[in-house]
């Protein structure tokens, strides 16, 4: 079946995607340049023509960054009044079902109303931003449309040997017609791609900030009418013992949601355990921690038993323990590359009392994907983390211990998918069956292969991504590269945070660094790992 100008319609089929257009007018970019012949230029002007403009209502979109922005102020005033009560000292009063002392409930409340502030700030600019860039777009493109008609006036129509016009005109004027005209079509061109690029690339960061900062809305994601709103204001607040607050939350989008709805279909017996526990609870990080269990699809009698290792336990000794990811202040800096390596100078070592999160203990052996599995599922559940660092009793600090067991459990899981015997790798589908057993059950999605081996198909799927990692669903994902001999090296690593256009990549190596949202498109891997691993090539995406 053909279509428009001969072409097989599937051949057109790109068309329906803004990769896929910024891709059609970047080809014709080049090919207008050799046109050879003014009935292929004319055809290739009309190919151009096939990309429909920009499309979006600026006048909307900027409407609702206003509304956006009209609430940060009233965020604001909210923020002001809380940290001005918190401040003048509350008497120590309990309220709420987790008995939560007033005063940092208060303060709470007060840091939730700038992250509130925040999170309008963030999607007005998003939105105006997005409505700036269409509208360049949307001149870039009309613009070139513009010098594409010009070109074709230029040319006159197709050539046709009984022409007479034709054949009055000497082949000079024949040859600077087209040359004049492979100029305007050339400028068309350019601008036409320039508007899908700015086009493309604004909708996918209003996109990616959009849903960031829905994922930050947390309080109200607690969706559970067993606890109070001081309750639930308290377990979003809750966050580490060190390290940036916004950066080292405990319960991440998803598992508030997760455990909410847990709490409500719970039998009354379960649930009047469950409020029992969070109520000895000590500290809201120990209560934040029980909510994560529970979020991870334990059941009230694992709870307990977790409760009972954890009781008392300070918040350093539980981050420690139960966080196997801690973001220090600092670790989104750029301090440049190594010169030889290609890998980010700024890389957090990610240790239990020393001993890394890292591949066969020391980052040698093969099993980079079992490892990259073991450190997804401790990231989402703290019953799953404990087993390792705290042994049976969840009580040890022995670093020597730890390891043995975390390295016993990446070899378990790279038998489970059946990887190399002796070690060293795994199939891609092998991958995606363990990401399946084993944090499928723990974030409530399950995973599915995406083939990402060209910079459009990375660009294509980055938002689902920063979608996926924005709720606390961590995205395993495989680099790849070539030695100048044309030895293969393949390498498994995670994305497990996202801040505006920056990835937080953790490496089985032991160790974490954050690289850009080009770095990933355009091949700039090696920053996470080295210069072995310059491509992202598989992705294995949560589905919701």
């Amino acid at each position: 079946m053909t279509g428009i100008l001969g072409m097989p319609t599937d051949f057109l089929a790109p068309l329906g995607t803004p990769s896929g257009r910024r891709s059609w007018l970047a080809g014709l970019c080049t090919s207008i340049a050799k046109a050879a012949s003014k009935d292929d230029l004319l055809d290739q002007i009309d190919a151009a023509l096939l990309v429909h403009a920009p499309v979006g209502d600026t006048a909307t979109l900027e409407a609702l960054g206003k509304v956006y922005r009209d609430q940060v102020d009233q965020a604001g005033d909210v923020h002001d009044r809380a940290d001005k009560v918190a401040r003048k000292g509350l008497p120590e009063v309990w309220v709420g079902d987790t008995r939560v002392l007033a005063s940092a409930a208060v303060a709470a409340a007060a840091r939730d109303a700038t992250r509130m502030a925040e999170a309008f700030q963030g999607g007005a600019k998003a939105l105006h931003a997005l409505a700036d860039s269409l509208g360049t777009a949307r001149r870039q493109d009309a613009d070139g449309r513009a010098k594409m008609h010009q070109a074709q006036q230029r040319l006159g129509p197709r050539d046709d040997f009984f022409d007479l016009t034709r054949l009055l005109e000497t082949e000079e004027e024949r040859e600077a017609a087209l040359t004049a005209g492979r100029a305007l079509a050339a400028d068309g061109a350019d601008l036409m791609h320039r508007a899908a690029v700015t086009a493309d690339d604004a909708v996918r960061a209003a996109v990616r900030d959009l849903n960031k900062w829905a994922a930050e809305a947390r309080a109200g994601k607690l969706h559970t009418g067993g606890l109070t709103a001081v309750d639930r204001l308290m377990l979003a607040d809750a966050g580490g013992a060190s390290g940036p607050a916004d950066l080292n939350e405990i319960l991440t989008a998803n598992d508030l949601e997760r455990s909410g709805r847990a709490m409500d279909r719970l039998s009354a017996a379960d649930r009047a355990r469950m409020d029992r526990l969070l109520a000895d609870a000590k500290t809201p990080q120990e209560k934040a921690y029980l909510m994560k269990a529970l979020a991870a699809g334990h059941d009230v009698d694992d709870v307990q038993t977790f409760a009972g290792k954890i009781h008392g336990k300070d918040a350093a000794w539980l981050q420690r323990h139960l966080t196997p990811i801690v973001n220090p202040a600092g670790s989104m800096k750029d301090e440049g590359t190594d010169p030889v390596r290609g890998s980010n100078m700024n890389t957090q070592l990610q240790s239990f009392d020393g001993q890394q999160w890292a591949q066969g203990g020391d980052g040698q052996d093969g099993t980079c994907v079992a490892s990259t599995t073991v450190a997804a599922r401790a990231l989402v559940d703290p019953v799953y983390a404990l087993s390792l660092t705290g042994g049976p009793g969840g009580q040890e600090d022995d670093p020597a211990a730890f390891r043995q067991r975390l390295v016993a459990e990446q070899h378990r899981m790279h038998v489970e998918g059946h990887g190399d015997p002796n070690w060293n790798g795994m199939s891609l589908k092998g991958q995606t069956d363990i990401s399946n057993k084993e944090i499928s059950p723990e974030t409530g999605s399950s995973y599915t292969l995406h083939q990402v081996g060209d910079t459009a198909s990375r660009r294509d799927i980055l938002p689902r991504i920063e979608k996926s990692v924005a709720e606390g669903k961590p995205v395993p994902f495989d680099a790849q590269g070539r030695e100048p001999d044309g030895t293969w090296n393949g390498h498994s690593m995670m994305i497990v945070g996202q801040e505006g256009d920056k990835l937080e990549i953790y490496n089985p190596w032991g160790q974490t660094t954050w690289v850009s949202e080009d770095d990933f498109v355009n091949g700039g891997m090696a920053k996470a790992g080295d210069n072995r691993f310059p491509d992202a090539y598989a992705v294995h995406l949560p589905q919701d």
